[in-house]
């Protein structure tokens, strides 16, 4: 995988669970955990005394767009179940799909940084394979808008963080914006 002209080693997963609890499980009592059937975010309850992200099996790409939402949320949406937000499984209607893409432009943006601070491949998604409704050329250049925007003003605070950590153990430049100056096809 490359980043810029550079090759760098491919993330695993337990390198991904190490860094982002190393960041935030003390400061922010979440931990990433990999092996679930489906993503979800669950915090913490009278079984559980740490807020818990969980990530689909071991695949780097779910686990980075958890952590992309988890970013995003704030504190009140971080005490809510999968923070509170609406998921149309696949499937979904022309209408649901633009609905869809309007919620999911920072979070993709986000996921894609993070794909290149840590030498992974990314891929903007539809999430609606069973519909035949892919991405619309509006939802792919907004993406590709948010993370150029990103490279020159600050990423929220989390997620610079880990963009960092990620970029420092990988040796990768994450926040130039010529990564991002692609258009989808």
């Amino acid at each position: 995988m490359s980043s810029g002209n550079r090759l760098v080693a491919a993330i695993s997963a337990a390198q991904l669970v190490t860094t982002f609890n190393c960041l935030f499980t003390d400061t922010f009592n979440t931990r990433l955990e990999s092996g679930g059937e489906e993503p979800i975010y669950l915090p913490s309850n009278a079984t559980c005394d740490y807020h818990r992200l969980i990530f689909r099996s071991d695949y780097i790409s779910s686990a980075l767009h958890e952590i992309s939402h988890w970013c995003i949320a704030g504190e009140q949406r971080r005490q809510i179940v999968d923070f509170g937000y609406w998921y149309n499984p696949d499937g979904r209607t022309e209408v649901q799909q633009r609905t869809f893409e309007q919620v999911e432009v920072k979070p993709q943006a986000m996921e894609w940084i993070f794909s290149v601070a840590a030498g992974h491949s990314f891929n903007i998604s539809a999430d609606n394979l069973s519909a035949d409704i892919g991405a619309s050329q509006e939802f792919m250049d907004l993406v590709v808008q948010q993370a150029v925007a990103w490279c020159a003003s600050p990423m929220p605070s989390r997620a610079a963080a880990f963009t960092r950590a990620l970029s420092e153990h990988f040796n990768t430049q994450p926040f130039c914006a010529d990564h991002y100056r692609k258009s989808f096809i």
